[in-house]
């Protein structure tokens, strides 16, 4: 039985402190299972690498936690760790599969604690015992030679046959000189089977017995040595005759040594190996290369070189993971083949066979080419390890559309990536507040790819903008993107900008092709998706219905119906999206959004449903008592003080109160609902009038109120707040002039 290092009363088990004192002491972790892993207690971790929603922190080698974005007390991108530093997490919990959840420390210093305990497994000691024990050892000696027990398993390892020799075993460690601290494996190093003191003649420093050698300069030239061993070894190991595997076939291969070729995709630091992420034909795979921990392994080695590595197929926390034994870059002819065949299959995987429009829709088949190139980016983008960004409206059709390309990726993600949390490295959704791909949001993208380019060797992305980015009021957020070489694919159903042609890589519109269309974005990227990857497809049927607010075609009524969701059913589907997306609209909320348009049994949609139409009917009537009503020239205009009678930081957003005043109200074909506030005015209208017009047309008769399109989308004019009468005047003139 143990006693509590704070209050001295006893422990049963043998451990080191009581439970009231669990969270006033700091542990160092050195077992090897997340089992092990105590919740609720303190312990000093290893930055391994950043994600888009969190840190890893690694406990002990192999043994990895997540720090989530939100259990930060600081937004995640002013976070100042950087991979191998030393920082202080509270374990929350450990998952079923492994899974271990951390929270902040607030404490991030060895005296802001109590106390510091060692847990080795399942036992507690406190860290000075560790040089009692090793002090006992028998071999502890200060001046006395290397003694081997048995010489046999002193001699060194024969590599002429070409059997592979880890990085980790060039070195080999004896006995502590008299100025080494315990457990230092790297003062003494074996030269040509001698101690390093012995060693004649050979490429690494020396003494002569009477000087005292520097131990930093031996360390730094034995690790010198070592690398050039290394390197020679590689060549040595890879001159065998073993035959390459594909790396989509490693999962059957795990314990057994393996060879493989292929193309580093990103490269990163954890605090123990090096981890390549290396892609072939087949399937990417993770590649584990160890030096000394947190010391970069192969540093040559660089993103798009290709390799040819020699290792041990292993699982690691449920993941398969290659232990590297020698890895070489490849040069010449060879190089050159591992990259044509990684071209020529790419090529042939990535183009899909063929569009099938949902429900038969021959619109969306006049597309067929655009949509198929655009499902070709995005396939091309998961088969070569680029990060995927999808930008749409934080709108329900937006969400739809957003939510479609997602269920359709993600799968394709998995099936590519050993990683089980792939998909949150390689796919990222980001609502917008506005429809329009302005500079804010383009800033923040290239803020955030930059940042992964250089903390963690990223590829920079593909950008899917949908419902969004195919106007010119976009088109300085697209330059953006472009001054990087950013590959950008937008698909809008909506008015589309020819002008925008040239500023993207890929643009699917109806409006651009001439294709006369009732098409909602969330119906048309539905159909993308499906060619992206058909496996899903039933999943899609019923989006497209939930992407329209009103007038939904009767084919998308009676596919939505065919897999099984009547009329009612979509409508709650479609009002818990809308409400779910102005809530927290920068975030994503993938898993919320995925429960509501494709897990759901019923119950959470139909209760958010209620709280959208409770939220809606009250801002209608207060909205609809102070609209005034006027006619000019034959045209009725509702128009509603936006800024006075809407609650404008509160459910629901302008545009969609409009949508449904204009809908309960429009009573003719001469019908106009505009809703003014401060600096920016909304139009709904009957007659097909280009808002850009009005917006010129307004810009003429109230020169200066800077009259300017927001955004075509939602019909949003923007104007200086000082001519707010005058603007309000000049768009009821220019709209009646439009009918």
């Amino acid at each position: 039985m143990g006693s509590c290092i704070i209050c001295g009363v006893d422990v049963d088990g043998g451990g080191r402190i009581c439970d009231p004192h669990q969270e006033d002491v700091v542990f160092d972790f050195r077992g090897n299972s997340p089992d092990q892993i105590v919740p609720s207690r303190f312990y000093r971790g290893v930055v391994d690498g950043y994600a888009e929603f969190g840190v890893f922190v690694d406990l002990a080698p192999g043994v990895t936690g997540l720090l989530h974005r939100s259990e930060l007390d600081r937004r995640l991108d002013t976070l100042d760790w950087e991979p191998g530093d030393d920082v202080f997490v509270q374990v929350k919990g450990v998952r079923d599969n492994g899974n271990i959840d951390l929270a902040w420390s607030i404490r991030q210093a060895d005296r802001e604690f109590r106390g510091v305990l060692v847990q080795d497994g399942d036992a507690e000691h406190l860290p000075e015992e560790d040089g009692d024990e090793e002090d006992e050892e028998p071999d502890a000696g200060t001046d006395a030679e290397p003694v081997a027990a048995d010489e046999s398993d002193h001699e060194p390892a024969d590599t002429s046959d070409g059997e592979s020799v880890g990085v980790d075993k060039i070195a080999a460690v004896d006995e502590p000189s008299e100025t080494e601290e315990p457990d230092e494996p790297d003062e003494i190093h074996e030269v040509d089977g001698k101690p390093e003191a012995e060693a004649d003649d050979d490429d690494v420093s020396e003494s002569d017995g009477d000087e005292e050698v520097d131990g930093t300069e031996d360390v730094a030239e034995a690790e010198e040595a070592d690398a050039d061993a290394t390197a020679e070894d590689d060549e040595d190991d890879l001159e065998d005759a073993r035959e390459r595997i594909d790396i989509g076939t490693l999962a059957d291969a795990v314990g057994n040594a393996a060879r493989i070729d292929g193309e580093v995709v990103s490269v990163r630091q954890t605090g123990g190996p090096t981890v390549f992420e290396v892609r072939d034909e087949t399937g990417v795979v993770d590649v584990a290369a160890f030096v000394k921990p947190g010391v970069r392994a192969y540093p040559d080695v660089e993103v798009g070189d290709t390799v040819r590595i020699d290792g041990e197929v292993e699982s690691h926390r449920g993941d398969v993971q290659v232990e590297a034994e020698a890895l070489v870059l490849l040069e010449g002819e060879e190089a050159e083949a591992v990259r044509r065949r990684l071209a020529e299959a790419l090529t042939a995987e990535a183009r899909p066979d063929g569009l099938q429009p949902l429900a038969g829709d021959e619109t969306v088949a006049e597309l067929a080419d655009g949509l198929l190139d655009a499902a070709e980016a995005i396939r091309r983008a998961v088969l070569e390890s680029r990060p995927i960004v999808v930008r749409h409206p934080a709108t329900a059709d937006g969400y739809v559309a957003g939510a479609a390309v997602e269920r359709a990726v993600l799968p394709l993600i998995r099936e590519e990536h050993a990683k089980s949390d792939a998909e949150y490295h390689y796919f990222t959704r980001r609502p917008l507040d506005d429809p329009v791909y302005g500079m804010d949001a383009a800033t923040n993208d290239a803020t955030r790819m930059l940042q992964d380019r250089d903390r963690h060797d990223e590829q920079l992305p593909l950008f899917l903008l949908v419902g969004t980015g195919s106007t010119t009021e976009s088109a300085d957020g697209i330059d953006l993107l472009s001054v990087y070489g950013v590959d950008a694919v937008v698909v809008d159903a909506e008015v589309a900008d020819p002008e925008t042609r040239d500023a993207v890589d890929t643009l699917v519109s109806p409006q651009i092709d001439g294709v006369d269309a009732d098409l909602s974005t969330g119906a048309l990227v539905a159909s993308l998706a499906s060619a992206v990857n058909d496996e899903v497809r039933e999943d899609l049927r019923h989006l497209p219905a939930v992407s329209y607010w009103a007038e939904t075609p009767d084919r998308y009524v009676e596919l939505a119906r065919d897999a099984g969701y009547d009329a009612e059913r979509v409508a709650e589907l479609r009002e818990a999206v809308a409400l779910e997306a102005y809530y927290q609209s920068y975030q994503d909320k993938r898993e919320l959004v995925a429960d509501l348009l494709f897990e759901d049994g019923g119950n959470l949609a139909a209760h958010v449903s209620e709280q959208f139409r409770e939220k809606l009917e009250t801002e209608v009537q207060t909205a609809t008592e102070n609209t005034i009503t006027e006619a000019v020239d034959g045209v009725e205009f509702a128009v509603l003080d936006t800024d006075g009678y809407t609650h404008r930081y509160d459910f629901p957003p302008t545009p969609l109160l409009l949508d449904d005043l204009h809908r309960r109200n429009a009573n003719g074909e001469a019908y106009a609902t505009v809703g003014i506030g401060m600096d920016e005015l909304y139009v709904r209208t009957t007659a097909d009038v280009s808002v850009r017009d009005v917006a010129e047309r307004a810009a003429e008769l109230a020169p200066n109120a800077d009259v300017a399109t927001a955004g075509l989308r939602e019909g949003k004019i923007e104007f200086l707040s000082g001519e707010r009468d005058a603007v309000e005047d000049a768009v009821v003139a220019a709209l009646a002039e439009s009918f």
